[in-house]
């Protein structure tokens, strides 16, 4: 069933849609999208039913959008901008008006703490073990957060050990997809079986690398543990894209490095958007908030929404 939401959704994934033309096409009054879209007026069942034909055409179709794209953060290496990454594009897309669900799958806890939640009563080692649901935390009206901390470390060996553990994450999250549009996945700087769960549950990740030497040895590590995910795995899990992280852009090493990377991996999407080093990052971090809430108008919070805009045209 078409809904105003699913309509949304679609466009926002579609941005250089013309909507005068469809609404042209569809027989509706003009504007009737652009006030739709500003929150003036509701789409009723007149509109969507006018509406369904037309969008067909420009390839909608109810499967694309019935439930929620899951999405993992992950590089095994360590300090490459992971975490801010999850926390930053969580925000913006719930900005952008999308339902969000984070998961915290690193045992450090920094995704959850980032949001005041400590040593967490449930959390997500407890449901992958304990047969208990996902312990789903509200942060904001469309932005929601499955927390953890170090109990996860202590308790991976269970789970290492535990029949179907690579699965058990992707079994828990199922009945909740139809509840979001995106699902982003933390996941720790190991290649272990938390990431591999991660993978596991995941229909895309997107891969954060710092144009540095020493954060680019490896990579191919990663790459060739997605190879064998999919092929034993999650066959369905593709490389969303290779975004870049902690970048100096005077910098030539940086510049000589995005180029290599671009060379080699340029079968890959790889983001236009890149996220500058930057004083605000670190200050958001010590503060524990997110970009938007601690400081909206800076240069990286208008990198983070322009790359959650990039996420959602892909």
């Amino acid at each position: 069933m078409l809904t105003q939401d699913i309509v949304f959704r679609f466009f926002r994934a579609k941005p250089a849609l013309n909507h005068s033309q469809i609404e042209k096409e569809a027989g509706l009054p003009s504007k009737t999208l652009y006030r739709a879209l500003g929150g003036h007026i509701n789409l009723n069942e007149k509109h969507l039913t006018k509406l369904i034909p037309v969008l067909r055409s420009y390839g909608f179709s109810e499967e694309l959008f019935s439930k929620a794209r899951v999405i993992s953060i992950v590089n095994h290496k360590g300090g490459v901008g992971k975490t801010t990454s999850t926390i930053n594009l969580g925000k913006a897309l719930s900005l952008l008006g999308n339902r969000v669900l984070m998961l915290d799958m690193d045992s450090q806890g920094n995704l959850s703490q980032c949001f005041g939640i400590h040593q967490p009563e449930t959390q997500i080692i407890d449901a992958l073990l304990d047969k208990k649901s996902l312990p789903i935390i509200k942060i904001e009206p469309k932005l929601h957060l499955a927390p953890s901390d170090i109990q996860m470390a202590y308790r991976e060996l269970e789970l290492v050990n535990s029949i179907g553990s690579e699965k058990r994450l992707a079994n828990k999250l199922a009945p909740l997809l139809s509840e979001y549009d995106y699902v982003l996945i933390d996941c720790p700087p190991s290649l272990n079986v938390l990431t591999t769960c991660s993978l596991v549950a995941s229909h895309e990740c997107m891969i954060p690398i710092q144009p540095e030497a020493s954060a680019y040895h490896g990579v191919e590590n990663l790459f060739n543990r997605i190879s064998e995910i999919r092929e034993h795995l999650n066959y369905t899990l593709q490389v969303r894209g290779i975004f870049f992280t902690m970048v100096h852009k005077n910098q030539s090493v940086h510049k000589n490095m995005i180029e290599h990377i671009r060379d080699v991996y340029g079968h890959f999407t790889i983001f236009s958007t890149q996220i500058e080093t930057s004083t605000v990052i670190k200050q958001s971090q010590v503060a524990k908030s997110d970009l938007f809430d601690y400081s909206p108008k800076s240069n990286s919070a208008n990198q983070y929404l322009a790359l959650a805009q990039e996420m959602v045209a892909v």
